[in-house]
């Protein structure tokens, strides 16, 4: 059996459904699965020196307002040592299962105050269906409508209102994002569905919440407390939405019982980003999403390498290989979120299907 696709000129063609099977045959091939040691551990190891050096700047710095440059600071280091803890909660960094679990807890719940239980039960669900309605919890977002159903159950005038604009919301929010992340967190851990390790996560926020308010009440006026905690947060949301958005918002939504092959669901739902070295670190490899989603435990740093690779495969088997400019990203997350909110935009057409339409056969 095969799935039946649409290729650029319109004509219908059978893609075995092992196809995938040949790509991994490749990367493997390659060595691109092949660990890291040296980069991860160096990374590992840079963890608490950066943490420590932006303690120690706080407590020289003193009550004053100059704190909010190490807000700022903060934010960045809190979301790059996230960037890692996905690292290795995607198994990118050993190869025991159980290392890569506790460095994701300690990374996550010890250094961050994210839950990884949270976050596993979340993002798994992600990978496993990017983009499927009513599967994909990344679609599910209490203040942004990525459906035509979602939009259509909300009555208020005032909330349609909103929703009709919600694109141009869209990044603003993202300076609660970072609230939201840590809240989320804390009620995953209490709540009542299984979870492993519970009491490990439960020790490891409490420390690491109560650590780090405590630090920033003793040294701070409340005044200055409350806005550097602000700044702090809002940073962490929107570096982590930023790096996040442009990777799934405005490709192809499919309804839940539509029926994909691996390679076909991973690469069409996704978005590479165009750049250099600077912006893979600024995006913790986040910018080849495709990749990543094709083959979720490949270090970071072979993510670039196996990019050409990839794009040539997926042009081979008419499978359109999405990416952009960054900036342009944003535009099209911001143009696609004002669409379905306008009631403009059938989530269920593919973009790429649609270009092709109107070009013609």
């Amino acid at each position: 059996m095969g799935t039946t696709i649409v290729n650029p000129t319109g004509a219908r063609k059978e893609r075995p459904t092992d196809v995938y099977v040949e790509l991994a045959g490749v990367i493997r091939a390659s060595g691109l699965l092949r660990r890291r040691y040296g980069y991860y551990w160096t990374k590992l190891a840079a963890v608490p020196v950066a943490l420590a050096a932006c303690v120690v700047a706080f407590i020289w710095v003193g009550d004053s307002w100059w704190q909010l440059v190490t807000a700022v600071a903060f934010g960045f280091v809190f979301t790059q040592i996230a960037f890692l803890g996905h690292d290795a909660a995607h198994r990118q960094i050993f190869r025991s299962g159980r290392w890569n679990d506790w460095t994701s807890l300690v990374i996550g719940n010890l250094f961050v105050g994210m839950s990884y239980g949270w976050w596993q039960h979340k993002h798994t669900r992600h990978h496993a269906n990017p983009n499927k309605e009513g599967v994909d919890p990344d679609l599910d977002l209490p203040v942004v409508s990525f459906t035509t159903a979602q939009v259509t159950a909300h009555t208020n005038p005032l909330v349609r209102w909103l929703i009709s604009h919600q694109g141009w919301f869209f990044f603003p929010v993202l300076l609660l994002e970072g609230l939201s992340l840590h809240a989320s967190s804390v009620r995953r851990v209490f709540a009542r569905e299984p979870m492993q390790r519970r009491p490990v996560e439960i020790v490891f926020l409490v420390v690491r919440i109560a650590a780090y308010l405590a630090l920033v009440f003793l040294i701070l006026t409340p005044g200055v407390a409350a806005a550097f905690l602000a700044v702090q947060l809002g940073v962490f949301g929107m570096y982590m939405g930023l790096s996040f958005a442009p990777n799934h918002k405005g490709m192809p939504i499919v309804g839940k019982d539509v029926k994909l092959d691996f390679l076909t669901r991973q690469v069409l739902m996704s978005r590479n980003i165009r750049g250099n070295l600077v912006l893979d670190f600024m995006m913790g490899g986040l910018n080849y999403q495709i990749e990543h989603h094709l083959f979720p435990s490949m270090p970071r740093p072979h993510l670039r390498r196996a990019a050409p690779t990839i794009a040539q495969f997926c042009e081979a088997h008419d499978v359109p290989y999405t990416q952009t400019g960054l900036v342009e990203s944003y535009g099209i997350v911001t143009r696609y979120i004002n669409r379905v909110g306008l009631g403009e935009k059938d989530p269920f057409a593919c973009p790429l299907l649609e270009q092709r339409s109107a070009i013609g056969p």
